[in-house]
């Protein structure tokens, strides 16, 4: 499922998607730690061999010099490995997929400068870490052991999934070296903090089933379109400014917003169109609807429904009255301030 599709046309069942697609990798994570957890922390030493190169290997292409072919693609997925080792001498190698083994060590790959596309995801890694490859630009390391975000410098990754790991904070992620990363996966780690996350590129961040509770750090996202904070344990919406002037979609569901004047702090975000509160405790108060349209006028869907004309019209009575009242009340401060005869 593409977010941004979604964002094109608004699908009506689009959040049943997206709570499918979360319920699904939630239990593959789940299934692959348990796997992990089942067997012991030592395993049966089973190196990539010449024969599973050969089984793996496909697409020929032509070599940089263009005088001579080499195959480019390799997929040796399922297959209990622990060691690629064997990797280092395949340097035309541009796409790799060695997911769903038992790698602890992802180093050979330092020597594929011509690699575009990785899957590693469901190893034994506990960090995401190699040498700056010049010209990847999707890398998965999903449902890992990973704990920090160190070491990841590659200046066309534009898609990174480090979703099912355990990371805590965001650290070494450097804009100034992830200028093309415009995608940013990082649901069901252990997150407590956005910190870390300054890529003034990024388009679309995904932090949900994380242990967030506020929002920050996330000030300069001025590109950020989408951002995914569904089944945390966020209170307030403070962290959100005007700067973030391209966000159009917003998931808060499953989170612990209680007051609804929390809303307020949303409505400098000049293109949010869609909204999902669905499954917070101010979803219960009556006024919900009508409360979120008022202080932001600009939003067109707010959990599955889109607004009418009827519920803008009638948003706009309120900020009209709300504005009058504000005026009154301002006056006698005015009247107040009347000189005062000498005496």
């Amino acid at each position: 499922m593409s977010d941004e599709d979604d964002l094109e046309d608004f699908e009506p069942d689009q959040d049943d998607l997206e709570k499918e697609d979360d319920e699904k990798e939630t239990e593959e994570g789940e299934d692959d730690r348990k796997e992990m957890e089942d067997f012991s922390e030592e395993w049966m030493p089973n190196p990539l061999t010449e024969d599973m190169m050969k089984e793996g290997l496909s697409l020929l292409c032509k070599t940089g010099s263009g005088l001579a072919h080499a195959y480019v693609k390799l997929e040796v997925k399922e297959r209990d490995l622990t060691d690629i080792y064997l990797l280092r001498s395949y340097i035309h190698l541009r796409y790799v997929d060695v997911s769903e083994n038992h790698l602890t060590d992802l180093s050979p790959l330092n020597y594929l400068t011509h690699l575009l596309w990785l899957k590693a995801d469901s190893n034994r890694l506990r960090s995401a870490q190699l040498n700056e490859l010049p010209y990847l630009q999707i890398a998965n390391f999903a449902y890992n052991q990973i704990t920090d975000t160190e070491g990841i410098s590659h200046p066309r990754l534009g898609s990174l999934d480090l979703k099912g790991n355990n990371i805590r904070l965001v650290t070494g992620l450097d804009p100034q070296k992830l200028i093309s990363l415009h995608t940013l996966e990082l649901r069901g780690n252990q997150l407590e903090s956005t910190l870390g996350i300054n890529l003034p590129k990024l388009k679309n961040l995904y932090l949900a089933q994380n242990m967030l509770k506020k929002v920050e750090g996330l000030e300069n996202l001025k590109n950020l379109t989408t951002l995914h904070l569904r089944d945390n344990h966020i209170e307030t919406l403070s962290g959100f400014s005007k700067e973030m002037q391209s966000l159009q979609y917003l998931n808060l569901r499953g989170n612990m917003i209680t007051n609804l004047q929390e809303l307020a702090k949303l409505k400098d975000l000049p293109k949010l169109r869609a909204l999902v509160l669905l499954d917070n405790p101010c979803t219960d108060e009556s006024n919900y609807r009508q409360e979120a349209l008022v202080q932001m006028a600009q939003l067109e869907r707010l959990d599955k429904d889109f607004y009418e004309d009827d519920d803008r019209a009638e948003a706009e009575e309120i900020r009209q009255r709300i504005k009058e009242e504000q005026e009154q009340e301002a006056e006698p401060e005015h009247d107040s301030e009347v000189d005062q005869p000498s005496i």
